[in-house]
């Protein structure tokens, strides 16, 4: 009878979900700069709200801090909580899409926010096993 030898490939996949999470959160930031009427246009439309270029750069700055943390593994549950929050009011404000996905303008897409949504969690619960590529503050 041979041995089997098992590896855990957690580490490689919570990193994978780390990287890609973060080059997601770093689109949807740094737009909040270039096209500051973008991030404008979203908010009037979703959350009702009317914001200003200044306050479409505050928000890309905190969401880039965000994604930088997550991006470093640093602060994960400040970087993880708060990329959560963010993405989940996105998710609740946009019920009506997830709901009506082939409406009279169709547009599917807004499901993949729900996957997003999960991946984050997962990422959260599993942050204690997400070791691979971790920038350690602090540590030896």
């Amino acid at each position: 009878m041979s041995e089997q030898v098992v590896f855990d490939r957690t580490p490689q996949g919570l990193l994978i979900l780390r990287l890609t999470l973060a080059l997601f959160f770093a689109q949807w930031s740094i737009e909040k700069f270039i096209h500051p009427e973008a991030a404008a246009s979203i908010f009037a439309h979703f959350y009702g709200l009317q914001i200003s270029t200044l306050i479409s750069y505050v928000f890309g700055a905190v969401e880039l801090a965000l994604t930088i943390g997550l991006l470093l593994g640093v602060a994960r549950m400040i970087a993880l909580g708060g990329l959560i929050v963010i993405h989940g009011l996105s998710v609740i404000v946009s019920w009506y899409q997830l709901l009506h996905p082939w409406a009279a303008v169709p547009n599917h897409l807004f499901i993949a926010s729900v996957p997003i949504l999960g991946a984050l969690i997962a990422l959260f619960l599993l942050r204690d096993r997400d070791t691979l590529l971790v920038v350690k503050i602090g540590q030896p």
